[in-house]
């Protein structure tokens, strides 16, 4: 197998990328060098188009550029998983990276799997191999940029990452974000009726999926807006309050936004609050 051009088009085409990718370009070479190895040059080109992110919530791409990169390429799963070997061997059915073959990892899940290369022969032909926090592992005869579009567009089904079925898939690029909670009072409104309304004003938006409990009426709504990228949750689950996250820039509208919104809603403000618990957007209106 050897990378193919299309495979990034078409992943573009069902994924927007972001106009300024977050640690996109920077000297490959001398990455190589350091790793000791050449990369794969789909990757190469992954990372120059989307840059430093996450894709539906789940898979980061770690990359090789950023001073201020928490996800940064490096090979280190030797290093870091070396000792537990020797105690649980059979726990590892493929070598690490610099051992000849060894897997290197290009991508972290949410909830801790590796996505790695199995480095056998010419870069440009490394298959890809899922490893789950749980040792389990799944190797796929793709590049990473074909396991990102096919997992996105359905194709590609992995027993241990499941997909949100019948969202659009998206990605969103790192970037500096203030976290604020606004909890709200009831409300003569339904739920459902305070969630549409909430979502006109801020139109428009994209779904991110929900969670709606079986055992009470508790619920999660998680959506994006389309304009500005701000990611919100309106809930119950938690208490009756709005989640927002946004750049520090975007404060100010985004205060504007949200407030306006519960007034349309018929909810008041009790607090607004950042995720530590200290006070934002000054007085609770």
């Amino acid at each position: 197998m050897s990378f193919s051009s299309p495979l990034l088009t078409d992943l573009v085409r069902r994924v927007p990328p972001p106009s300024r990718p977050t640690g996109g370009q920077g000297d490959w070479a001398a990455v190589e060098a350091s790793l000791g190895t050449r990369l794969p040059s789909d990757f190469k080109a992954l990372v120059a188009t989307y840059g430093r992110g996450e894709f539906c919530d789940v898979i980061g791409l770690c990359t090789p550029f950023g001073e201020d990169n928490p996800v940064r390429l490096t090979a280190d799963l030797l290093e870091d998983y070396g000792p537990s070997r020797e105690m649980f061997p059979e726990r590892y059915p493929y070598p690490l990276f610099p051992e000849p073959g060894g897997l290197i990892a290009w991508g972290l899940t949410d909830v801790g799997h590796h996505l790695c290369w199995l480095t056998v022969g010419e870069p440009d032909s490394w298959p890809v191999v899922l490893w789950s926090r749980d040792d389990d592992h799944e190797e796929y005869d793709c590049c990473a940029t074909d396991f990102i579009e096919g997992w996105t567009s359905g194709r590609i089904v992995s027993e241990v990452m499941p997909d949100d079925e019948g969202l659009a898939p998206w990605f969103d690029a790192a970037r500096e974000e203030v976290h604020v909670y606004v909890p709200l009072s009831e409300g003569p409104l339904p739920y459902p009726e305070r969630l549409r309304i909430l979502r006109e004003e801020l139109a428009p938006t994209v779904d991110r999926g929900s969670f709606h409990s079986p055992y009470n009426d508790s619920r999660q709504d998680h959506f994006a807006t389309v304009e500005t990228g701000w990611r919100l949750t309106y809930e119950t689950a938690y208490g009756h309050q709005i989640r927002v996250a946004f750049p520090p820039e975007d404060s100010e509208r985004a205060r504007r936004a949200v407030l306006g919104a519960v007034a349309s809603m018929g909810c008041e403000v009790l607090s607004t609050n950042t995720v530590h618990g200290a006070g934002a957007w000054g007085p609770t209106p």
